[in-house]
């Protein structure tokens, strides 16, 4: 039973008498006495007079110390702090058009919670500096807005699926086995076994769904992949669902279903985020179902006719997958790609066994955002296209044994978080989707 709660505790837990600032910009306690708490974001003096633009989580609101208003030895501690001194202040709340937000608190009291040294990110600084120093980055606005998109999209994402009546699953981080290539793997000491951490939930999902129904997944996946792009990492946020009785037809509803449905709630909880990021928040606004659906054969020809120097059976790289969604004002499926670049699981389609049902959603600036199929149902089939990935089928008797045993047809997908926050807040490059990235070249903080 959870613990009850007192009437002075009904404003937030921690707060006690404190407001968010963002409060205060929205013109909620004008004229009023108020207490606010937070870090130094500017500061600026002009003698008699200090003005801090103070930060909490919610903004920034610009305090003015007046000389008379404090003691001397007071007054003059709070003009020698430092950016990121933290402190809390009191005072009225004023308009003030000149003020960032258009408001500021004309302090009355002040207190020093401590005193920062000198912050070591100061204007028009390296990215490599920025990455060298994320632990302190993170505090700045820009990555502020971009993690409150963050926060929304999970949000979005779990929201969605369970109001669809899917349950949420969790599957291991260690795995023996690949279910993405064995070239992309990160191999961990585990005892004296090899093992890996994991690429994706997939595999042990399509042993889940036979006893809970339809189910869903928010963690992280691990590609050794050396590319060193803007919409690449080692580690990254995977959302994927599985489904029972699902055909190819459901899992590109239920694709398009979840995008739209956190472009809806970002543009709702995080507008303003978006404007300071400068996102095509228009484009987010115009976005509605259907999107248009192409086959691989389609695709190939219209880069064709863009001039595009591609052929039937190669993948599509972020070249090629930038040129095609340039073609279309929302996002895009494709469709029916062929077997050989594709997973060992995909199911191929009836008419044509040279084709897997299964598809990736691009979307503009970023490419590839969803890749999803129908799952293959044949022990056999998988056996020798595992065989034919030069790969041990024994290793994978156990996920083997879900065909076995009472198989049915089923399919699902998996969707890159910090690649549809790229796209969300038009990022040049996926590490900023991201608190702490991890790259090719970067573990580090």
């Amino acid at each position: 039973m959870a613990p009850k709660r007192n009437e002075q505790e009904t404003e937030g837990l921690g707060k006690k008498g404190f407001v968010d600032i963002e409060e205060i910009l929205e013109g909620n306690h004008t004229g009023r006495e108020v207490k606010v708490r937070g870090w130094i974001h500017r500061t600026r003096d002009i003698g008699n007079m200090v003005f801090l633009n103070v930060r909490d989580p919610s903004g920034v609101v610009q305090a003015t110390i007046a000389k008379d208003g404090f003691k001397e030895e007071k007054f003059e501690k709070i003009k020698d702090l430092l950016v990121e001194s933290s402190l809390k202040v009191k005072g009225e709340v004023a308009e003030d058009e000149r003020a960032p937000g258009g408001y500021e608190i004309r302090a009355s009291d002040a207190e020093i919670v401590h005193a920062s040294e000198d912050f070591p990110i100061h204007k028009d600084q390296s990215i490599e500096h920025l990455l060298d120093n994320r632990h302190l980055w993170i505090r700045s606005t820009e990555m502020r807005d971009i993690l409150n998109v963050r926060s929304t999209v999970f949000g979005a994402i779990h929201d969605y699926f369970r109001c669809e009546g899917y349950k949420e699953f969790q599957s291991p981080i260690l795995t023996p086995l690949a279910c993405e290539g064995g070239a992309t793997l990160f191999p961990v000491d585990y005892f004296d076994e090899d093992v890996y951490l994991t690429q994706s939930w997939q595999l042990y999902a399509e042993a889940g769904i036979f006893g809970l129904g339809d189910i869903y997944t928010i963690a992280p996946s691990f590609r050794a992949e050396k590319s060193r792009t803007p919409r690449h990492l080692t580690e990254y946020w995977h959302a994927e669902v599985e489904g029972l009785w699902h055909d190819l037809d459901d899992i590109i509803e239920l694709g398009e279903g979840l995008v739209l449905n956190i472009a809806e709630e970002v543009l709702k909880k995080n507008e303003e985020e978006l404007e300071r990021l400068d996102a095509d928040v228009e484009y987010l606004r115009s976005l509605d179902e259907p999107f248009p659906i192409i086959t691989y054969d389609e695709a190939i020809y219209r880069l064709q006719d863009e001039n595009m120097d591609v052929k039937y059976g190669d993948d599509f790289g972020v070249p090629e997958e930038k040129k095609l969604t340039s073609l279309f004002d929302k996002p895009v499926f494709v469709t029916h790609y062929p077997k050989e670049i594709k997973a060992f699981y995909m199911k191929r389609a009836e008419e044509d066994e040279s084709k897997v049902l299964g598809y990736d959603l691009m979307v503009p600036h970023v490419g590839e955002l969803i890749g999803g199929s129908v799952r293959e149902t044949k022990v056999e089939s998988m056996i020798k296209r595992l065989e034919d990935e030069g790969e041990d089928p024994s290793i994978y008797e156990w996920f083997l044994d879900t065909r076995r045993y009472g198989s049915v047809p089923h399919a699902g997908y998996g969707l890159g978080i910090e690649r549809v926050i790229m796209w969300l807040c038009d990022l040049d490059h996926i590490r900023d989707a991201i608190p702490f990235p991890r790259t090719p070249n970067r573990c580090r903080p």
